[in-house]
């Protein structure tokens, strides 16, 4: 119970000073967008890079990877429903899509795993799917759709080569091809990338925190959508790692290491990201700070 308490009291002191800093004026305009990006182009492709390249990748290639994925790609999947139904722009849904299954292993899940499972090498699975897949993925989906926002067709061609243009996806594929080959970096050269990393975290936080010091009510634009993104993300996620987890035989504590990291809140990545490709900014900034406060209670009584 104290990793789930001692997380949440980590993330909450720096958002925190982010919406102070942000009441009190201490940074100009734009600042919110400035450190977005900032985390998006420089700090978060370092922290790939990093957590990668370090990754023990056989050891998290097992049946709770495969479970991990197949729960967060169907809870993903669910949500993109919704967003049609309530003729949300298309950015937003996958924003929304995103929230629903993109969880917060990072920064609250190490915590968490290390003091509800006893090693913070439980949350290992989900983190790899996420920096390895689902980051890659979305953030290549919403290049694409803002480029034809901006009246922009990149055709078949140009949704291949988007790839290229994320560092996101070529930090991850740099670290993970450098892992498997066995190369050794050395220190001396990792120490300025690890130096960047570690801006990662907080300055997402920070932007977070900022964005909330003069938000609306939550759930303003469409409380539906909301409302959607907490079912699945705080409720359908975990049922569905402790369903398909079953199915595939997994009992004890690995049954218990995947429902934990499912009933993770959304991480504030997707804001960073939401942010950083205007689109579905509310919905992002929302489902991370309500899908926080909901999984209070709902990883008390998991972990119990």
């Amino acid at each position: 119970m104290s990793g789930v308490l001692t997380g949440f009291l980590v993330i909450g002191v720096v958002v925190a000073v982010g919406v102070l800093v942000g009441r009190l004026g201490v940074l100009p305009d734009g600042a919110t967008e400035t450190l977005s990006r900032t985390a998006f182009f420089v700090a978060s492709p370092a922290l790939l890079f990093v957590t990668l390249l370090r990754a023990d990748v056989a050891r998290v290639l097992s049946t709770g990877l495969v479970v991990t994925a197949l729960a967060a790609i169907a809870v993903c999947l669910l949500y993109i429903p919704v967003g049609m139904v309530r003729r949300r722009p298309r950015g937003e849904t996958v924003v929304g899509s995103m929230a629903s299954g993109y969880l917060n292993a990072g920064n609250l899940g190490i915590p968490i795993a290390t003091y509800a499972l006893g090693s913070a090498a439980e949350i290992a699975p989900s983190l790899i799917f996420q920096l390895a897949v689902l980051t890659p993925a979305y953030t290549t989906l919403l290049d694409v759709v803002a480029a034809r926002r901006r009246g922009e067709d990149p055709g078949v061609g140009g949704a291949l080569l988007a790839p290229l243009r994320n560092p996101l996806l070529l930090a991850t594929l740099a670290g993970l091809l450098l892992n498997v080959a066995g190369v050794h970096v050395p220190e001396g050269l990792l120490e300025p990338v690890e130096l960047l990393a570690d801006l990662a975290v907080p300055a997402m936080l920070l932007a977070f925190g900022l964005s909330l010091a003069h938000a609306q009510r939550p759930g303003r634009d469409d409380p539906v959508c909301l409302g959607a993104v907490i079912v699945l993300k705080n409720l359908v996620h975990p049922f569905l790692a402790w369903l398909i987890g079953s199915a595939f035989g997994l009992t004890g504590p690995a049954l218990l290491a995947v429902v934990v990291s499912a009933a993770l809140p959304t991480a504030q990545n997707v804001f960073g990201y939401a942010v950083r490709f205007a689109t579905g900014v509310p919905l992002a900034r929302d489902a991370a700070l309500l899908t926080t406060i909901v999984s209070v209670p709902v990883l008390l009584l998991v972990a119990l």
